[in-house]
């Protein structure tokens, strides 16, 4: 059965051969390179740890055994993934776009709007990974629900002191300051620790460095308000990058190592690939039919080293 495709069309006339899409995510997490990416898993790849303590004794005329070596390992498993659309020619044949598919009965899908559903497809597998990303839930149910992402493999706890469930400009920077105060000690100050938060939590951010809060002071940043900030524009919360992924649920933050939080997948190029496939030349049919096929996974290299926070009044 063909994908469910719905024409709205006031036209009248000769169509301007462009088309608006919705504004989509874009697989930003990715994309800024904000964690670590395990191209060329086929199937399981092990990630391997070390964690050596005690090395270091008083000395002695003997040699004596000091130190404990603890090897540990979790494995990352990429999960096949598809996009499988048919859409019929003839859905377009009296509408915007019928003189640019030919004369023919022999016809094809319009070539711009072919090219256009191409990227589409494409854009909507990055929004869809981004999400998955930080809030997929692989449980039966989930609304994102293709792999597992790390607020689900992260442990949540609460942040007291934030007023609020909910963050907004008034409360922060507290709540800030709070994941920032429970980062392991071992892993503040590592040159690729981050803190990833969701949109809203990030804008409440910029707001109040704008001046919107007492402690900033009314006029912000360097007296510039809310001109302060220029669009991903790199900001910190005491010293440490702070990373917007807009994948990540509401009133949320992660902090970790970029070099502990991994994705996994077999070629990133797959990511990007859509086939168009015309059925009239095998099957006879009207139909065209678009076809991805890609990995993705998520996986905590030492699940100790990262923290997830959500406020609490």
């Amino acid at each position: 059965m063909a994908t469910v495709t719905t024409i709205t069309t006031n036209y009248q006339g000769e169509f301007l051969q462009e088309y608006i899409s919705a504004m989509l995510l874009s697989g930003k997490t990715l994309n800024d390179g904000a964690i670590t990416i395990k191209p060329n898993v086929k199937h399981k790849a092990t990630l391997k740890s070390l964690d050596l303590t005690g090395a270091i004794g008083d000395a002695t005329c003997d040699f004596t055994d000091t130190g404990v070596l603890t090897l540990a390992d979790v494995v990352i498993e990429p999960k096949p993934l598809q996009v499988n659309m048919t859409l019929c020619k003839s859905d377009f044949r009296d509408d915007w776009e019928a003189v640019s598919m030919g004369y023919s009965a022999f016809d094809s899908l319009p070539p711009n709007f072919a090219s256009y559903i191409t990227g589409h497809i494409a854009a909507q597998i990055a929004e869809t990974v981004e999400k998955n990303i930080w809030n997929g839930d692989d449980s039966a149910g989930s609304g994102n629900n293709l792999f597992e992402g790390f607020e689900q493999r992260l442990t949540s706890s609460t942040i007291t002191g934030v007023g609020a469930t909910t963050i907004d400009h008034t409360n922060v920077i507290a709540f800030l300051n709070g994941v920032v105060e429970d980062i392991p000690n071992a892993v503040y100050g590592a040159e690729d620790l981050m803190i990833y938060v969701p949109n809203n939590v990030y804008r409440a951010y910029v707001r109040a460095l704008g001046g919107f809060v007492a402690n900033v002071g009314a006029a912000g940043i360097d007296n510039k308000g809310t001109t302060f900030y220029q669009m991903e524009q790199k900001l910190t919360v005491n010293g440490i990058p702070l990373q917007r992924c807009p994948g990540m649920s509401d009133n949320r933050a992660i902090a970790g190592r970029k070099s502990n939080l991994y994705f996994g997948t077999g070629l990133v190029s797959d990511h990007n690939e859509v086939k168009l496939l015309d059925m009239s030349d095998l099957d006879g049919s009207d139909n065209v039919r678009f076809v991805s096929r890609f990995t993705a996974a998520t996986q905590v290299g030492i699940a100790a080293d990262a923290i997830h926070r959500t406020p609490a009044v």
